[in-house]
């Protein structure tokens, strides 16, 4: 056989026996239930009922309903031939006010209903603790700016891991701490809606990267043989050009968005870049940064068993500083995109994956999200050709094969998302699942991606079989 003929075989082969197959969905955005059984408000029960944050003023109050209706929704999984599942826990229904001394014992009955169904049906629980939404009372207490919050959420991980840790093996402790800190208090599309706050930014970074260091060790005494980690959203990041000024501002970007949580984890340090150029803009001074205290960045660089990676797209950087008669005319363009806007680049899950092993030598990675929205709806026979998705799916997949075959120590993927949902600040707007949801009805109708991936991971990606 010829070497490129054997390279293609090895390529479709490259997934693992035990490869991890899943897919995701997070509390909020699926459950519904908001006051069912004790739970208490959380910050985004807060922020969608608050006129003008969400599209058309929508809110997660019913969303699918997941809270009743997640017996029809494991049986999709089932059908669907995935071996694990990535799902959060509702903070505020194991603490409704977050300062509890003891947990809502019906809170943790609901998804210890969850996990015992699950492994019943040979589905590997993963389990998010934060996924955003976070108990209001806790915001109104100072939130993740305070530091304070770090006990309150290790108070939480010690109770949850103590009544699954005997069954659930794989935890993640935050979800996108960037979303919370960036979105949360610089651009104010999420809560709690600030604007430009970077003291308060930056310090919730760092409490988010604390209590996950703290939060490993509290599993790992109620979880033996556990493996835990913290899930990032990160992306490949580009100059629009290439002059001085857009490669400046790549870089910037990159210390905002990938090393302001990388390099702490991996480094023990911050990106000293980022600190300088704000405290530079005035945004913030050296002072600012007490924070971070003696033997914080130790805590956080602590050894961690997993990565957990959301890949969706790159970003092309340009310096809107500078006057585009100082700079060069952008030569990067952009591909398609999806219709959230954004553009369709699979090469960079091979870019990232690359870098995670080069530069911070991770042990292993899980690819915790990857999707793409797309409005399809059934036809007169009821079919969602769904193909845009599929080709998303299908090119990203196979830039993920080739970074396997290359090293990357990438052991599973999980797609965003098992079904349509609440999608923050879009609403019901944007529509990422691999099975379409009437939110009148709440139906639950597989789209022709369900079954596509349903083949895909039948074959475990051998595109030979």
């Amino acid at each position: 056989m010829k070497n490129k003929d054997l390279n293609t075989l090895k390529k479709n082969t490259v997934f693992s026996n035990d490869f991890i197959w899943g897919v995701a969905t997070s509390s909020y955005q699926i459950e519904g239930a908001p006051d069912s059984d004790g739970k208490g408000p959380s910050v985004w029960d807060t922020f969608s009922h608050t006129p003008g944050k969400i599209k058309n003023n929508d809110n997660g109050d019913l969303a699918c309903d997941h809270y009743n209706l997640w017996p029809q929704d494991i049986k999709l999984m089932v059908k669907l031939g995935i071996n694990a599942y990535r799902f959060s826990i509702s903070w505020p229904r194991i603490f409704p006010t977050g300062v509890e001394k003891t947990p809502n014992q019906l809170g943790l009955d609901f998804y210890d209903r969850i996990v015992d169904s699950l492994l019943e049906n040979n589905i590997t629980p993963f389990i998010t603790l934060n996924h955003w939404d976070m108990p209001q009372g806790l915001e109104d207490h100072g939130g993740w700016p305070n530091r304070s919050i770090v006990e309150q959420f290790v108070k939480y991980t010690h109770h949850v891991s103590k009544v699954l840790g005997d069954r659930v093996k794989n935890w993640i402790t935050h979800n996108e701490p960037w979303c919370i800190s960036y979105l949360g208090y610089i651009i104010g599309r999420k809560p709690p809606g600030l604007i430009n706050a970077w003291t308060k930014s930056l310090a919730t970074a760092h409490h988010l990267l604390l209590s996950n260091g703290i939060a490993i060790k509290e599993i790992k005494l109620n979880s033996h043989q556990s493996q835990v980690g913290i899930t990032l959203n990160l992306n490949t990041a580009e100059p629009a050009s290439k002059s001085s000024y857009d490669n400046e501002a790549c870089q910037l970007y990159d210390s905002q968005f990938n090393r302001l949580y990388l390099d702490p984890i991996y480094k023990g340090e911050y990106p000293n870049n980022l600190f300088q150029y704000l405290i530079n803009k005035d945004l913030i001074k050296e002072s600012d940064l007490d924070f971070i205290r003696p033997n914080d960045l130790k805590i956080i660089s602590d050894k961690m068993d997993f990565l957990g990676v959301n890949y969706y797209s790159r970003a092309i950087i340009r310096d809107e500083e500078v006057d585009d008669k100082k700079n060069l005319p952008q030569t990067i363009k952009m591909g398609p995109k999806t219709d959230f806007g954004w553009e369709v680049y699979p090469t960079g899950i091979y870019d990232l994956m690359m870098r995670l092993k080069n530069d911070y030598h991770v042990p292993k990675i899980y690819i915790t999200e990857n999707g793409c929205s797309y409005g399809d709806s059934p036809n007169e026979s009821g079919i969602i050709n769904d193909q845009k998705r599929i080709d998303y799916y299908s090119s990203h997949l196979k830039e993920l094969k080739k970074a396997i075959y290359d090293g990357a120590p990438c052991e599973g993927y999980f797609a965003w998302s098992l079904m349509d949902n609440f999608e923050w600040a879009e609403g019901y707007s944007q529509r990422f699942g691999l099975v379409w949801i009437d939110f009148d009805s709440l139906k639950r109708i597989p789209k022709n991606s369900f079954y596509w991936y349903k083949n895909y991971i039948s074959k475990n990606g051998n595109e030979n079989s």
